[in-house]
């Protein structure tokens, strides 16, 4: 455990996200001529700006989230984990549900979010969501004028660096070495945007949402010196529209 921070106080977070549209085709005229200036400090020489749309899922500029799942922790010996997926094309209305969430959480001060890298992507990027969409910012997203105490964003990846500013671990590398199931047994980063625009698969991008939370939970949980949650320990309470 983290001085002053109970694990029961912490809420698992990891997204999922996709380009803003199927191709880049489909983009209006304006936004097509600002991927083509993004785009090219990473494509290469031969390719197009529409060869590599599939990139834009990581930009919230022209990406948008398809999923947000949360872990919570609850019991001491054993340790339980509860799951609930907020998913769906309509990023809006998943963004005003997982909002929702976090102001049933009372008091808010109390309540710190963990995810893996959060503090370069998941958190940033839900919080720029929030504004394009015309939404208020949840006040843990926003940091605006706090203080580094009063800050309640936790990031597994830095606590991993101790300080080294320069390093970068995967979440997979860190669940490699220390032990942990992997939550790429199925698909990873690079496959979301083709399983969501070409196949429409939602329960398999939210089924490996939620393994990326419970990998995250068990991470800061083993760098805490904290005992790790069995498989049978584990509830997902999300539930998937009758197809």
């Amino acid at each position: 455990m983290i001085a002053g921070i109970r694990t029961g106080d912490i809420i698992f977070l990891d997204i999922e996200t996709a380009p803003s549209t199927g191709s880049y085709e489909k983009l209006p005229e304006n936004i097509q001529l600002l991927w083509d200036t993004k785009s090219k400090f990473f494509r290469e020489d031969d390719e197009t700006a529409s060869q590599v749309w599939d990139r834009a899922a990581i930009y919230s500029e022209f990406g948008k989230i398809i999923c947000i799942s949360v872990g919570i922790i609850t019991g001491v010996n054993p340790h339980k984990l509860r799951l609930k997926s907020f998913f769906g094309d309509d990023e809006k209305q998943l963004l005003s549900e997982f909002s929702a969430m976090l102001a049933r959480f009372k008091p808010e001060n109390e309540i710190n979010l963990c995810a893996h890298n959060g503090k370069e992507f998941d958190f940033p990027y839900i919080g720029r969501r929030m504004i394009i969409n015309r939404l208020p910012i949840p006040q843990i997203l926003n940091n605006t004028g706090k203080k580094p105490w009063e800050v309640k964003l936790l990031d597994t990846m830095e606590m991993w660096k101790f300080g080294d500013y320069k390093h970068f671990t995967s979440l997979e590398l860190l669940t490699a070495i220390l032990g942990i199931s992997s939550p790429k047994d199925d698909l990873d980063g690079s496959m979301v945007a083709r399983t969501y625009w070409e196949n429409h698969d939602v329960k398999r991008i939210v089924t490996y949402c939620e393994k990326d939370v419970i990998a995250v939970a068990r991470v800061y949980l083993a760098m805490t010196g904290d005992s790790l949650i069995d498989d049978s320990d584990i509830e997902s309470v999300t539930f998937f529209p009758k197809a």
